[in-house]
């Protein structure tokens, strides 16, 4: 597993556009090398922020949209196409502008689904299509996606895996969420398990009220605890930050900002 590296912008759009742009260059280098992609997406304000970044950004072109896998670390219980599911807001800031195959975008289920009212039902369909979509070579019971994009909380929380929450000691690699501290309280959520088979996974916040749970994340902090603590890429772990949200980043990982 690799360890972290810190990567500092000036402002929160300066931010939204270099992820933009690096993940442009990251999926297109995947493409070259191995004639396809995937990505896990990440929903809240500076995820959505990237993607439409990137949906004005002219070099969106240079990805194969059609060679692209596209998953989701967490989603909301909510019914298809409302407002606060994190694919509908990432079908609005970008999706729904680029030529991607529908086979290969993998929303979660969504609360108007065939399951019904039961999440645990709908993590286990969400878990099948991880475990049909791996190949050989990936060593495990999910893909080894190319990119993993994560938020930060101000409490520390990855994808729906909330401080102390039974999600940060399970072992399947999606389960259901009950009784989140923010709404909606139901959720599914990929575990650590299934993020940090990602060959890459970047952690991207912004603003002064992340600083605290950054520095303690970065700092040695439990993963229980801290959950964003407990996130590393296979080959390589990015925390990608504003300089407000950089502010109490150990002074061993600073570089000449």
């Amino acid at each position: 597993m690799s360890s972290p590296a810190v990567v500092v912008h000036r402002d929160p759009g300066l931010l939204a556009k270099a992820v933009a742009a690096r993940l442009v260059t990251r999926l297109v280098d995947c493409q070259s090398a191995r004639g396809a992609a995937s990505v896990v997406l990440t929903g809240g304000g500076v995820g959505i922020a990237i993607l439409a970044e990137l949906q004005s950004n002219p070099a969106r072109d240079a990805v194969d949209w059609r060679r692209l896998d596209v998953w989701w670390g967490d989603e909301r219980f909510l019914p298809t196409g409302h407002p606060e599911r994190n694919e509908t807001q990432a079908r609005a800031a970008l999706l729904d502008s680029v030529a991607l195959d529908p086979a290969r975008v993998h929303p979660m289920p969504a609360a108007d689904g065939p399951d019904g009212d039961d999440v645990e039902a709908m993590a286990e369909r969400y878990e099948t299509r991880l475990r049909e979509a791996t190949r050989p070579e990936d060593h495990g019971e999910v893909p080894t996606f190319d990119v993993l994009l994560l938020g930060i909380g101000p409490d520390g929380h990855v994808a729906s895996i909330f401080p102390g929450s039974p999600a940060a000691y399970d072992d399947r690699p999606v389960v259901a969420v009950r009784g989140a501290p923010k709404p909606p309280p139901i959720r599914l959520s990929m575990t650590f398990g299934a993020i940090n088979s990602a060959a890459e996974v970047w952690l991207v916040a912004a603003g002064a009220e992340k600083a605290p749970i950054i520095g303690l994340a970065l700092s040695g902090a439990g993963r229980v605890q801290v959950p964003a603590a407990g996130v590393v890429g296979r080959r390589r772990t990015l925390w990608l930050l504003d300089r407000a949200a950089a502010a109490s980043v150990p002074a061993e990982l600073r570089n000449p900002w």
